[in-house]
């Protein structure tokens, strides 16, 4: 059976792109790049949680009586998740608990796009005044973060530097 040109390239290109979400160079650069994200963005919420609460206000889309809980509660799971996967301690939940929690920061962020507001994320300091980031922007961000984070979850190889895989 002769196998035709095309086919080969494509075999070929399905090689190489197991190859490279196989890497575990590749896996170990994205879970140390969202995990050294997730910590940095969580140091400010948890020196600030009255600031950030009123950032989660300003989103116009959570009940009232859960906004200081939100506060509160968020930036931990963001630092023990960062903390996870920067040390590699269950970093396939530690990317599932960050994946869910950037698909759910692309729909706030959506929804507040579509509405044309004008507002500060609280992303990485409740104070971002005088820094400017338009919402699209933020938006790409976390999407380009959530495909870091699908790398770290669909990895398959054996991991490098993992306390506990």
């Amino acid at each position: 059976m002769v196998i035709p040109a095309g086919k080969w390239r494509a075999i070929r290109l399905n090689n190489q792109v197991k190859y490279l979400f196989n890497n575990s160079w590749l896996e170990i650069a994205c879970r140390w790049t969202l995990g050294t994200t997730f910590i940095y963005a969580s140091y400010y919420k948890i020196l600030s949680p009255a600031d950030f609460a009123n950032v989660v206000y300003g989103y116009n889309l959570f009940p009232t009586f859960s906004i200081n809980l939100i506060a509160i509660i968020l930036p931990y799971v963001e630092l023990i998740s960062g903390i996870s996967l920067f040390l590699g301690v269950y970093p396939r939940s530690a990317a599932l608990i960050i994946n869910g929690l950037l698909v759910a920061f692309i729909v706030v962020l959506t929804i507040n796009l579509v509405r044309g507001h004008e507002f500060d994320c609280g992303c990485f300091s409740p104070h971002e005044t005088g820094h400017v980031s338009s919402p699209t922007r933020m938006v790409v961000r976390d999407v380009i973060y959530l495909i870091l984070g699908l790398q770290v979850f669909l990895f398959s190889g054996q991991r490098k530097l993992c306390i506990v895989p």
